[in-house]
């Protein structure tokens, strides 16, 4: 088994070409599901999945290629793709319903929140503000220097503990500058369980996954440990690869365990889309989640590309061994999705390749 950093999350976000290498380049007349099929042959990797949505819902969805290489079940459509640092814009949404029932608000503190952590955390962290952490401006480091550590504590009790563990030196930023953190996310998602006494799981569960009918939506590495009843995930080493069911430890969650269906992710992603009747918050409150600090809101890099005519919000994620991304174009009304089940230092020209085709099958 790969022993994988729970820290290498990918964290750049593509900037797009509309189109990638020639093995990428939709032949006339072809489908998107050939466009797959050609891309996964020619770059020899497992599996993708990609989508088109808009306000009335999924328009395409399409997927080819391996669950788990060398073995003959094929991706379906309706099968998990694990959604990484994807999940960053649903634990922002689910604060944000917290903001809006006044248990939270965006100015609220860490310390207002763990006052009995004054002594625990250093002072640099006291005043960082819930806004803060999901715009990636808390100074907090990028992670925890340990994710798996304190197994023995509830999994609340450990988010905790490794908040303490995080932030008891100095932070290495100064004033309200920009530095991903997947640590800043866990903290906010603890400051979500103190208030509420639940966890981050079930707050999501209860909060994002059921009312947006999100039934497939869960938690880790997709499927059956040791089954192919879901794709795993794949890593290269030494030239092959590898195929793996882990993800990244549980108390990470915040920043990047949801795994869900194309179909079922797309029900959160329309909620950015501003054609489409709101769910779970109203639009100002949506609105308030895409207003960037520099250029990164609450769990979304904000782009302009004229193709989008303006604004575009885009994320991807990855553990090492999915990797997703999605562009939103609120102007246009419709968000590209694409996903594979496996990483290696060729797989962000592969996908940006697919999305470039994406929207030009919906330019055409």
């Amino acid at each position: 088994m790969k022993f994988f950093k729970a820290t290498l999350l990918f964290f750049s976000i593509t900037l797009l070409s509309c189109g990638g290498d020639d093995a990428s380049k939709t032949p006339e007349n072809n489908t998107i599901q050939e466009l797959l099929a050609s891309t996964i042959k020619a770059n020899a990797i497992p599996g993708m999945i990609a989508a088109i949505i808009d306000t009335d819902g999924v328009q395409l969805l399409e997927s080819a290629g391996l669950r788990k290489l060398n073995e003959p079940a094929e991706i379906t459509n309706d099968d998990l793709m694990h959604l990484g640092s994807c999940t960053k814009a649903m634990t922002s949404t689910l604060l944000a319903t917290l903001v809006a029932d006044g248990d939270l608000s965006w100015q609220t503190t860490i310390l207002d929140v763990f006052p009995e952590l004054a002594n625990d955390i250093h002072p640099d962290y006291h005043d960082v503000t819930l806004h803060q952490l999901v715009t990636h401006r808390s100074g907090a480091p990028a992670n925890s220097s340990n994710w798996g550590a304190f197994q023995h504590l509830e999994i609340k009790e450990r988010r905790v503990a490794l908040m303490k563990d995080g932030l008891n030196a100095p932070s290495q930023m100064s004033g309200n500058q920009y530095l991903y953190s997947n640590l800043g996310y866990m903290v906010a998602g603890s400051m979500a369980e103190k208030v509420t006494g639940t966890s981050w799981e079930t707050l999501m569960q209860h909060r994002i996954f059921t009312p947006l009918g999100m039934t497939s939506a869960g938690f880790g590495a997709p499927g059956t440990i040791g089954q192919t009843d879901q794709p795993w995930g794949h890593y290269k080493s030494a030239g092959v690869w590898n195929p793996i069911q882990s993800d990244n430890p549980e108390a990470l969650g915040p920043a990047g365990t949801v795994h869900a269906t194309f179909a079922d992710w797309a029900k959160f992603i329309s909620l950015q889309l501003p054609g489409k009747e709101p769910a779970v918050l109203n639009r100002t409150q949506l609105d308030f989640l895409t207003e960037p600090v520099g250029d990164y809101a609450a769990g979304w890099s904000i782009q302009n590309r004229a193709w989008a005519n303006g604004k575009t919000l885009v994320h991807n994620g990855s553990n090492t061994m999915w990797y997703v991304i999605v562009w939103v174009a609120p102007q246009l009304n419709k968000a590209f999705m694409v996903g594979t089940n496996s990483v290696d230092d060729n797989t962000f020209g592969i996908v940006d390749g697919i999305i470039g085709e994406l929207i030009r099958y919906d330019y055409e």
